[in-house]
């Protein structure tokens, strides 16, 4: 199994208004609802000069899908790893369209209507076509928030500032323990569209930041035009990644104890090889979300011909730990992902457990 690790999934989903882990993220379903009043006077102007943590989110959320816009997003860590790429994303009705265009590194390009991603790789003239149900959304709300992200987050509004030529509110999220990461954001200040974020470490470095250098609001993107490119697939193979619906219980696997916050969003078996007897040996993936933050879980069969050493792998706010799982399900692999703090995977492999 491979896992792919760009800087940030999040990064480039809170803007896209739907998309990319699994990784990496991500995937990623905890804050609480906020009342009508709060959330009608959050879409229609400036943002209030008090709100929640799930106001504020909700408001972000609500304008990451509510504008047409293009711009260019540039995505930088710490150690210095530089990404960007154009976004275009186009809301018709009850239509979300986005195509997104890499700028550095391979060619690539992925478009994405509501849940439906197709991936066009130029080099190797292959479009990857997959279904996400849970997408990595940034804020990761979902349809029905539940209470619970203010036991996790405190929000503090830190002033005002201007990104991209928009002025913009500016808020920080401190989490409350060690296990998630805090968070600088700049929210556009009449639609709430995040223009610019940071992630921040328990020493209040920044690991990650993320922001449009360029950017246009209702910008006139036909919807249409982009369906249409995205349905060309002329002179390329498609592949189709059919992920099948699975549960935990089901595929053998249990967390002996809950990590904090972090709630289980979905369990999926991915394509079973031609090697694959009866889907014994496909890799199944786990995911967690605490509304902001997201955890992957691959676990797949240990084999000893083509198993890695155990290992840590960082790219920006992006941690990833490898590790053979001990017995009694030593015959097991874990890779496990997520925009959190090394400790925060490390709980979830301690508590990861075979059932059967």
């Amino acid at each position: 199994m491979t896992v792919q690790m760009p800087i940030s999934a999040r990064a480039f989903a809170l803007v896209l208004a739907a998309f990319c882990l699994a990784q990496i993220a991500a995937a990623q379903t905890r804050p609480g609802s906020a009342n009508a009043k709060g959330t009608a006077s959050a879409q229609a102007g400036d943002a209030p000069p008090s709100m929640s943590v799930v106001e504020w989110l909700q408001r972000m959320h609500t304008g990451a899908r509510q504008r047409n816009y293009v711009g260019t997003f540039v995505v930088s860590a710490a150690g210095g790893d530089l990404s960007s790429a154009r976004i275009w994303h186009v809301r018709d009705g009850d239509l979300q369209i986005e195509r997104i265009e890499a700028l550095s590194g391979p060619p690539r390009s992925t478009f994405r209507r509501n849940h439906h991603v197709m991936t066009f790789l130029p080099e190797a003239k292959v479009v990857k076509v997959e279904k996400r149900e849970n997408l990595d959304l940034f804020p990761n709300l979902p349809d029905k928030p539940d209470s619970s992200i203010g036991d996790f987050y405190d929000v503090r509004a830190i002033g005002k500032d201007r990104v991209a030529g928009f002025d913009a509110d500016v808020v920080q999220l401190v989490p409350h323990d060690g296990l998630r990461f805090g968070y600088r954001i700049w929210s556009e200040r009449r639609s709430g569209l995040v223009v610019k974020l940071q992630t921040v470490d328990a020493e209040s470095r920044v690991v990650e930041q993320s922001a449009f250098s360029e950017l246009q609001l209702d910008a006139p993107v036909k919807a249409q035009a982009l369906a249409q490119m995205m349905t060309n697939t002329s002179g390329y193979r498609v592949e189709k990644l059919e992920l099948e619906r699975t549960s935990a219980q089901d595929e053998g696997w249990v967390l002996k104890a809950p990590v904090a916050g972090f709630k289980p969003r979905s369990f999926y078996r991915r394509p079973a090889g031609s090697d694959d007897k009866a889907g014994q040996d496909r890799t199944v993936q786990w995911t967690f979300s605490d509304g902001l933050a997201s955890v992957s879980l691959f676990i797949e069969r240990y084999d000893e011909k083509r198993a890695p050493r155990d290992g840590v792998l960082t790219i920006g706010a992006t941690n990833a730990i490898r590790r053979r799982l001990p017995e009694p399900a030593s015959d097991w692999w874990l890779t496990a992902v997520g925009e959190v703090p090394q400790q925060t995977l490390n709980a979830f492999a301690q508590s990861l457990a075979r059932t059967r």
